[in-house]
């Protein structure tokens, strides 16, 4: 028999007013990140937004996930940080193509709302869209017992952004003697969080509390290390360089993410020895006792995303870049090739 007051629902482990509660807790953060195109607020069925001035403007969006990365989350209730991720991964993958941010709309699944977890993480996603000046349209959250553990949710983003057709950025006009600069990631990004957890956790029996060996940040910092926007440099150099291609590096690594922007008669060349990779993932390397080549397939390594430029445009590319104090590196070179990556050193 249910309890007196106590809903069926709630009994069955789904609490609808803890649940409108939390999503009415953070309304007004929502709505501090509206901008100029913003119709309206949160609570409609569909949040509206105007379409961008111009005929020629193109509509890019794209859906991701912050995948395992919340595992690592949860185990330091930590939850300030995923929230930028995913809107910061999704900014950098339609930032591929030239398009600048709109809105974005996220989808959170728990167990159980706990409405200070939901609030941490929704404080991050308001961050991430402030930064990138981008509305929070909306969202989902959903209550699911059973099909998540207890503490535990899942993060997914989509957002939606613009370009207009003569900015568009396809990799079509790449050519052999392309230059490729790569700007440094924060750490793993969003990607190799299974392989990473059980190198950490599993294999060498490390907490996140403990010490990344050789460095003074522990573990739990050093896998929550932020997923970085490269808004703003990229914004940079549209405006005074011909950028012939772009790529995110996330899952897949060089080897599966470059090749997605490179025509079919060329190959890009990665020089492994022109940046330092850093300490996270040479530990990674060598506790795991993996694969050269599969941690460049796995993780980004150190680099984040990268731009090719056509080498009579590099100075100029240099020159936008440390104006706006991007830090790059110039990582490799496009050669004829069958449109693949290859690497030297």
């Amino acid at each position: 028999m249910a309890a007196k007051n106590v809903s069926a629902y709630a009994q069955a482990g789904v609490n609808i007013d803890t649940k409108m509660s939390a999503v009415g807790s953070i309304a007004q953060m929502v709505s501090s990140t509206k901008t100029k195109y913003t119709i309206g607020g949160i609570g409609a069925f569909g949040g509206l937004h105007k379409v961008p001035e111009g005929k020629d403007q193109i509509l890019v969006a794209s859906t991701d996930g912050v995948g395992t990365k919340l595992k690592v989350a949860a185990m330091m209730n930590r939850h300030d940080t995923v929230g930028q991720d995913i809107v910061n991964h999704c900014v950098n993958d339609i930032l591929v193509q030239g398009a600048k941010p709109l809105f974005f709309m996220d989808y959170i699944g728990t167990s159980k709302v706990m409405p200070a977890q939901f609030k941490s993480v929704v404080s991050g996603l308001c961050k991430a869209c402030k930064e990138n000046k981008m509305a929070l349209l909306g969202g989902e959250t959903a209550e699911m017992p059973g099909l998540y553990p207890v503490g535990e949710y899942d993060l997914v983003g989509t957002i939606v952004g613009s370009v207009s057709k003569k900015r568009l950025v396809t990799g079509k006009s790449i050519r052999a003697g392309d230059v490729i600069l790569g700007f440094p990631s924060g750490g793993l990004q969003t990607n190799g969080f299974s392989l990473a957890r059980k190198i950490v956790f599993d294999i060498c029996g490390y907490s996140p509390a403990d010490r990344l060996p050789g460095t003074d940040i522990t573990f739990g910092d050093a896998l929550l290390a932020v997923h970085r926007s490269f808004l703003k440099p990229v914004q940079a150099l549209m405006e005074r360089v011909k950028i012939t291609g772009m790529a995110h590096i996330t899952g897949g690594g060089f080897q599966d993410n470059i090749p997605r922007v490179l025509p079919k008669c060329v190959n890009a060349e990665i020089d492994r020895a022109s940046w330092e990779v850093p300490t996270i993932f040479r530990f990674l390397q060598n506790q795991g006792k993996v694969d050269r080549d599969e941690m460049y397939r796995v993780f980004n390594m150190g680099i984040g995303f990268i731009v090719i430029v056509p080498k009579r445009e590099l100075q100029k590319a240099k020159n936008v870049l440390n104006a706006v104090h991007q830090k790059y590196h110039e990582i490799g070179v496009i050669r004829k090739g069958k449109g693949i990556v290859t690497f030297k050193n």
